[in-house]
């Protein structure tokens, strides 16, 4: 059967027999496509050219369309030309910034940090007079940067126990700082101890000075804004939970500021403007715990659904895999410089993650005791805290506790401050003295041998870490009415924050009617 070249599709599959020779064909083809392109620009000039829109003096004198080459010529001459290039290149190159200019852009930044640190710290110790050289900053930053490096590598431990001066309990109280309408549950501060952090069950979230105490509020988004932001639909409980706060963290550089409750999101907020910027939702269970790991924008998460998720602060994302390891619900974790995460959860057990090495390792709490805090020593050394009302120290090279130190935290019937109704005297009550001894909180002032801890009978104690006996002493009982949910050192050990409530941080299984809700201070005389 013969087939017409005319009646052929381009596109329409032949035999090299059929058709003409591979030549002709070619030409014929392309002599209809130059043909029908110019058709289709003659009939689009031709209805452009006939408007009398785009027929102005201006464009007459602006450019000229030469009939031979359909060149368009401008007024704008190749210098123009080679400055606005230029100049786009500039632009595009002072967005994008190597690795290396980063690196030198952070490293400049902490150094100006650590330079205004050597300012303070002269301006507070005046006894020497006189114009300082550029050679005694010099040296004065160069200690203060080696004292960093063996902070991060836990070579290195302040003696803060020791100098600590006699507290008198009549005079020296805690100071309440900002108040709170329900029990606060969360408790964090800066790098710089200027500025902290609190939130409560009610889903508030302050942001307070230290100095003047005058606080700001952060303004939750409407539900629009959440959506926007990568949150999800609430469900279940969740639905009525939903600004229910448990856990916060503020970023080493201040920036960033992360919150976690029933919700199951991990909301992200800028601490300049206090504005929500992003909105986490891989945890399919309530946000227990939050920690940023220092000197990064890498942020862990721990949920009831017994997983620790790392996220990126900066990139907006989620770093896998996830970490599991957990038996019971995630209820406290503790994270440093390394890359090292510390949980506890209702499986009786403390989890140390090393995540650049995909792997953990586990630690047997006491038998008939549930741990309910922790926080890192060293990166050797932990501690812990249980709802039996005892203190374990570990470390790393033991699954079991090397020191307990037992009933840390005396009943609560023994506080003349607590308050009991007449008709609880019940098995409730007796669940209530119990509840009221379990060490809710710890702290540990960083890369020291001074130590915190918090419960509901009435006080807080300092504890002395000790190096020889590897055991843990106490100091002082700091009169606090309430549970002690949250504690926090500052970073020079001058003072102590604390996050007191009615209730415990995580049930309503105990209350104190004349505990107040709130941040308390209490400062520390150093000699």
């Amino acid at each position: 059967m013969c087939i017409k070249t005319s009646d052929l599709s381009p596109y329409a599959p032949t035999s090299p027999e059929d058709l003409p020779c591979q030549p002709e064909f070619e030409k014929i083809m392309k002599k209809k496509s130059v043909s029908a392109a110019s058709r289709g620009a003659a009939r689009m000039g031709k209805r452009f050219s006939r408007d009398p829109f785009f027929i102005t003096e201006s464009s007459k004198k602006r450019r000229k369309i030469s009939k031979e080459s359909d060149v368009i010529e401008s007024d704008f001459s190749d210098e123009d030309y080679r400055f606005l290039s230029s100049k786009g290149q500039d632009h595009d190159r002072d967005e994008e910034e190597s690795v290396g200019e980063k690196r030198k852009r952070l490293a400049m930044a902490h150094l100006d940090k650590v330079r205004g640190i050597a300012v303070k710290e002269e301006e507070e110790d005046d006894d020497e007079e006189g114009e300082k050289e550029g050679q005694y900053w010099d040296l004065r930053v160069s200690r203060i940067l080696q004292q960093e490096q063996l902070e991060r590598t836990g070579r290195f431990r302040r003696a803060l126990a020791s100098r600590i001066q006699k507290i008198d309990t009549t005079d020296d109280e805690f100071r309440v700082l900002v108040k709170h309408r329900q029990s606060v549950t969360a408790v964090s501060l800066c790098e710089d101890d200027s500025k902290g952090f609190s939130a409560s069950k009610d889903g508030t979230i302050l942001h307070w000075d230290l100095d003047s105490g005058k606080r700001e509020k952060y303004q939750w988004p409407t539900h629009e804004t959440l959506r926007a932001h990568g949150a999800k639909e609430p469900s279940g409980p969740a639905a009525r939970h939903s600004r229910h706060v448990l856990a916060l963290d503020v970023s080493s550089d201040g920036r960033y500021l992360a919150s976690g409750g029933l919700d199951r999101h991990i909301h992200l907020w800028d601490t300049r403007t206090r504005a929500h910027i992003q909105a986490f939702s891989a945890h399919k269970g309530p946000v227990s715990c939050l920690s940023f790991r220092q000197g990064t924008s890498e942020l862990f998460s721990g949920s009831f659904d017994l997983k620790v998720m790392k996220w990126d602060v900066e990139m907006r994302e989620k770093i896998e895999p996830d970490l599991c390891g957990q038996r019971g619900k995630i209820i406290h974790m503790d994270c440093q410089w390394k890359e090292r995460v510390l949980t506890v959860g209702r499986d009786r057990k403390m989890l140390l993650f090393k995540v650049d090495e995909n792997e953990f390792s586990q630690f047997k709490g006491p038998s008939k005791s549930y741990l309910e805090c922790c926080c890192f020593i060293s990166d050797d050394e932990y501690l812990s805290g249980s709802d039996d009302g005892s203190i374990e120290r570990w470390s790393i090279l033991r699954d079991k506790p090397i020191y307990i130190y037992k009933n840390a935290h005396t009943s609560w019937t023994a506080n003349k401050n607590l308050e009991q109704k007449d008709n609880e005297r019940t098995i409730s009550s007796c669940h209530f003295q119990l509840a009221n001894s379990w060490v809710n909180s710890l702290a540990v002032c960083r890369s020291s041998d001074l130590a915190a801890s918090g419960a509901g009978n009435g006080s807080v104690r300092l504890w002395a870490i000790e190096s020889e006996t590897r055991g843990i002493q106490p100091l002082f009982d700091l009169p606090l009415v309430g549970f002690v949910n949250s504690l926090a050192f500052a970073r020079s050990g001058k003072f102590l924050v604390a996050g007191v409530g009615q209730e415990p941080r995580l049930g309503r299984w105990g209350r104190i009617q004349s505990a107040q809700n709130g941040i308390a201070v209490h400062s520390l005389q150093l000699s």
